[in-house]
């Protein structure tokens, strides 16, 4: 296989969604709930629609357990545009799992057992080849992952030059640090998560709060409206107007998608635009990796919303 430009480091899981018309409360049962499976995890979402919209095939680096779930999503890899040899089995651990409720208008709830995932570790990121990342202009991440396998990761791949992209999801202040921002090239929080980390509720004041923590840029996902880029200029990239049927994968559309781009070369506003045409995309349609768009389908929409 060509070399990947792209590696992507983070979870996998096994999506167990219920669909109903509205989140139950605590302490409440809703039901009506329509059911489905489907392959999850944000690192494989994350992999899964980079592998979908990149030329050549995109690296995994991940772990699942030695289980039905693990074996499934082995074999889902398989017919995707990865390279998963990098992808550790981990004896006597159940892969990853995420139940996750979804309303009437798309909105989502989840709770994640982390499995498999937990036991990635700093080691497994030591013994990956000189090559993977002499080979790679991007790295992509997220925190469903040990932080430390996280934060060496971003430390091998910043000594090989590679631009780094931190999806700051699920929020952990700890990362919020001098010590690990500065590892981060591109920094990509919804708008919940910046305030977690900054204790700010302001798009542009958490956006600048954490570039001053070290990170280079950061990038605000603001669902239907768009994004904003927060660096040496601020721009604001317009959302997509349509109907959502499944918010589970929008982030994470973004992210894979984003990591293309700048690995081809684009200025990071013309990336942006292409990461929100793949995030709207993903919200149109039911499931996690079920949702992800290929590249013809992204170029696609981000050519309707040029005209």
């Amino acid at each position: 296989m060509p070399p990947s430009a792209i590696i992507v480091l983070g979870s996998v899981n096994t999506d167990l969604v219920i669909r109903s018309p509205r989140i139950p409360a605590p302490g409440e049962t809703v039901l009506g709930g329509e059911y489905f499976q489907a392959p999850g995890g944000k690192g494989a979402n994350q992999a899964v629609a980079a592998a979908r919209a990149a030329r050549d095939p995109v690296t995994f680096i991940a772990a699942v357990g030695d289980d039905e779930f693990g074996r499934a999503a082995l074999n889902n890899f398989s017919r995707e545009n990865l390279v998963s040899q990098y992808i550790t089995t981990v004896p006597h651990q159940p892969s990853g799992v995420a139940l996750i409720f979804v309303d009437g208008q798309g909105e989502n709830a989840i709770s994640v057992a982390s499995g498999a995932n937990l036991h990635l570790t700093p080691q497994h990121v030591d013994a990956l080849p000189e090559n993977l990342f002499a080979a790679a202009g991007v790295f992509l991440c997220c925190l469903e992952s040990p932080i430390e396998t996280v934060v060496r990761g971003l430390q091998r791949a910043r000594a090989a030059g590679l631009i780094t992209i931190l999806n700051p999801a699920p929020a952990l202040p700890e990362i919020a640090t001098p010590e690990i921002l500065a590892l981060v090239d591109v920094l990509t929080p919804n708008a919940g998560e910046a305030a977690l980390l900054t204790g700010r509720d302001g798009v542009e004041e958490a956006a600048q709060q954490l570039r001053n923590l070290g990170c280079g840029c950061v990038i605000t996902t603001l669902g239907p409206d768009g994004c904003q880029i927060t660096g040496e200029t601020n721009v604001r990239i317009p959302g997509r107007k349509v109907t959502a049927v499944d918010t589970t994968a929008a982030g994470d559309a973004f992210n894979g998608a984003l990591a293309v781009a700048v690995s081809e070369g684009l200025a990071l506003e013309q990336a942006a635009h292409w990461a929100t045409a793949a995030a709207a995309i993903a919200v149109t349609c039911s499931g996690a990796q079920p949702s992800l768009a290929d590249r013809d389908e992204i170029e696609t929409a981000v050519a309707d919303l040029s005209e």
